[in-house]
């Protein structure tokens, strides 16, 4: 999830800017404006509106400040120096470091006058900052350039029939940089190769434990030593983009990665406990078409009837069932019928073309009350919610059927019996009387689709 995106060397010179007459003091406050809402600084509001060019303010800046600037278009950074700044920082602070003499490492900032990143920079570099301004793109792209290899999990290939221990990668000999890369690359591969969804790190006697769980039962498969645990996990928040300093409130971030042909995306957790953090990963594979899915004709047309009408489409099904693999297709499908598509979802799992896919966003405020109360005013034909709990939220999304909305939610049953029983509450008589599909996945191999007259019969 991203921050807010700030510049506090514009925002403390804006009005220079204004008394040196590069832009009129009625453009800035309207700048502003389009910063906040576009959640982009000030200075590329204004330099997306035309009325000034990103190499004037650079040129304010240097001569402001007394600060040098330097064009990285066709700069060679100094390797070696990447180890002082982390990828996630890096990209944090739209910072990288350039070179280092004797006990001074010079960096390009995007925002010179940003105190908070200089500190932290010093505080894991141990040595004296020297900056230099550099625009925010130039810096990004620098950014993804020389990261790259150390900021993405490698390609994991599979071999049927071969048995693999990721442990075999922790013993080996490798003293290269990228060791603990290794390391979790080997996790996720055994992870997958066992058919594995979700992973568990957490602190254990012997250090920090590596937990499969499979049918509802967790099993250790071996633990991280104590002295590899911190470099462990700042490396797997590094790759998930997550602030590996912080450890004392939750995160949530995901990682890409390519399982021989296939792209697969894991989403990342952590949890503080008195333990130490708990890091929780599930791995999700791509979404398929409907059809490869649902193989009966008849299931597939009632499917397709309820995404063209207002109503409910519920999918259910136990943990680990396949519930968000289904919902994705459903998406897939109605995109394919030229409907506008809203969702809200703690992460986005997979990238769906002319799907809007909105993450929820603690952090800024942007939770599940606060986007049930707007995105009424988007419009959309079909919006899908992920998770939602409490009473006040069905009631209110299922209100929406009455403004012509076709809404997509998720249900955990672990059978129909279960099913049956949890929709029993009265707080779910609003809910069921608006269900005008449902599908229950009893397994991979066995789903279950209903219409609309089938769950009333059913739950009646």
């Amino acid at each position: 999830m991203e921050t807010t995106v700030t510049n506090k060397t514009l925002e403390k010179l804006k009005y220079d800017m204004v008394r040196a007459n590069l832009v009129p003091y009625e453009t800035i406050e309207q700048a502003e404006e389009i910063a906040n809402a576009q959640n982009i600084n000030i200075g590329q509001a204004l330099i997306n509106s035309g009325v000034i060019s990103e190499e004037a303010i650079l040129k304010f800046l240097e001569a402001k400040l007394h600060i040098p600037y330097v064009n990285l278009d066709d700069y060679t950074l100094d390797l070696k120096c990447l180890k002082y700044i982390n990828y996630s920082d890096a990209k944090k602070y739209r910072i990288i470091p350039l070179f280092k003499i004797e006990e001074t490492l010079t960096v390009a900032m995007a925002d010179p006058l940003d105190l908070f990143a200089i500190d932290k920079i010093l505080e894991t570099a141990e040595c004296s900052i020297e900056p230099v301004i550099s625009s925010e793109s130039s810096i990004l792209k620098k950014i993804n350039e020389y990261y790259k290899k150390d900021s993405a999990i490698d390609d994991i290939l599979t071999e049927a029939g071969i048995e693999y221990d990721w442990r075999d990668e922790l013993h080996s000999e490798d003293l290269s940089d990228n060791h603990i890369q290794k390391i979790i690359t080997a996790i996720l591969k055994q992870a997958i190769i066992e058919g594995v969804h979700e992973v568990t790190f957490q602190s254990e006697e012997d250090g920090f434990g590596v937990n499969f769980k499979k049918n509802g039962e967790l099993i250790n498969k071996g633990s991280i030593p104590q002295v590899l645990t911190s470099s462990f996990t700042a490396k797997l928040k590094t790759l998930a983009e997550l602030d590996s300093s912080v450890s004392e409130v939750p995160q949530l971030g995901k990682l890409s990665f390519k399982v021989d042909d296939m792209n697969v995306v894991a989403s990342i957790s952590t949890f503080p406990t008195i333990m130490g953090e708990r890091i929780f990963l599930k791995i999700y594979k791509p979404p398929k078409h409907l059809n490869q899915i649902i193989k009966s004709e008849k299931s597939l047309n009632l499917i397709k009837s309820a995404l063209n009408i207002p109503g409910i489409i519920i999918v259910c099904g136990s943990p680990l069932s396949g519930k968000t693999h289904i919902i994705y297709s459903l998406l897939i499908e109605a995109q394919s019928m030229k409907k506008s598509i809203m969702t809200l979802e703690s992460i986005a799992k997979y990238h769906l073309k002319n799907v809007h896919q909105c993450e929820l966003n603690e952090n800024v405020g942007f939770n599940m009350d606060k986007a049930s109360r707007f995105i009424e005013f988007q419009s959309p034909d079909v919006i899908y919610l992920e998770g939602i709990k409490t009473k006040e939220s069905f009631d209110y999304f299922a209100s929406l059927v009455f403004d012509n909305k076709t809404i997509i939610m998720e249900f955990l049953a672990n059978n129909m019996e279960d099913l049956r029983y949890k929709l029993s509450f009265s707080d779910f008589e609003t809910l069921k009387s608006l269900i005008s599909c449902m599908i229950f996945i009893h397994s991979q191999d066995s789903i279950e689709v209903f219409s609309k007259e089938a769950v009333q019969k059913y739950l009646a």
